[in-house]
């Protein structure tokens, strides 16, 4: 399989270097069934999606789209090489004649957003804080373009990486059934090459109309939720609007975080049937934001 040059290996590369517009032209290629060509659904199959799953996919807007997001979060050899291999595997070598040039320039620009991140500058021209400028508009997630509306969401979801199973099924419980809520998962939907602090500050504060807090012992440890939480309670009066939700999800050894005791907390483990717990949640989400 050609590269995009000589010295770099497709293989290597995750599929989060592809950006909203290959996906997209994907999703033109592959979402229609057709009876000549294999559709999306070849293409879940050869990535070891179950039938029920790829059943349920096909009630989303974009049905590859969902395909490729949970296959990115769930398998760790999910690159940009593995995906142009099924494409060819599925005898879907259209696609990738025609989307080989778009999807070489997104992985162009992911290695050098890769290479600006390692290398530090050798002069900084000014001192700046970390605060986001809303007049510099630029692509922070997979959907975004910075020439039109910024991308936004029902929800963004706190959380560290030990409870990321939980958060996975977060998804399939909120965005792929009739609740059609959006929520910002990071590892999923931000670009990577930027400053993390700027980038979940911006999200939390101007994307994101609520925040839910994934609470466990790990949490309590992890100091990008911490602060997460923390810059959430912090905001101005006149967005606080755009409530906190706790989510306690497993039993816990540690005391519950005294920050948050003042809220009304989702609690899974209770006794109580799972479709109580996750409607409560999605009314939750689904509520018009107050503002003050």
């Amino acid at each position: 399989m050609a590269c995009v040059d000589s010295e770099v290996d497709l293989w290597t590369i995750p599929l989060i270097a592809l950006n909203v517009s290959v996906r997209k032209k994907l999703g033109l290629y592959l979402n229609p069934k057709i009876t000549v060509a294999a559709d999306w659904t070849a293409v879940a199959e050869a990535m070891d999606f179950t039938y029920l799953e790829i059943k349920n996919y096909e009630d989303t807007k974009s049905p590859i789209r969902a395909v490729l997001e949970n296959w990115q979060a769930r398998c760790s050899d999910a690159t940009v090489g593995k995906l142009l291999s099924i494409l060819e595997e599925v005898e879907r070598k259209d696609v990738v004649e025609d989307l080989r040039p778009s999807i070489d320039a997104d992985v162009r620009k992911y290695l050098e957003n890769l290479e600006k991140q390692a290398t530090p500058p050798l002069q900084v021209p000014e001192v700046d804080s970390c605060d986001p400028r809303p007049s510099e508009r630029f692509a922070m997630t997979l959907e975004d373009n910075p020439e039109g509306a910024p991308e936004l969401f029902d929800a963004f979801i706190c959380y560290c990486q030990s409870d990321f199973e939980f958060v996975h099924e977060m998804i399939r419980e909120l965005e792929q059934t009739e609740y059609k809520l959006k929520l910002c998962v990071f590892d999923r939907d931000v670009l990577p090459g930027s400053c993390v602090w700027t980038i979940t500050s911006e999200l939390i504060e101007r994307r994101c109309k609520r925040m839910v807090v994934v609470i466990s012992d790990e949490y309590l440890d992890s100091d990008a939720c911490d602060f997460q939480t923390k810059f959430a309670l912090s905001l101005c009066p006149g967005v606080r609007g755009k409530r906190l939700i706790p989510v306690k999800y497993k039993p816990m050894t540690k005391p519950f975080p005294s920050i948050l005791r003042f809220l009304t907390i989702c609690d899974y483990t209770r006794p109580l049937p799972p479709d109580w717990f996750w409607t409560r949640l999605a009314k939750a989400l689904s509520q018009a934001v107050t503002r003050i």
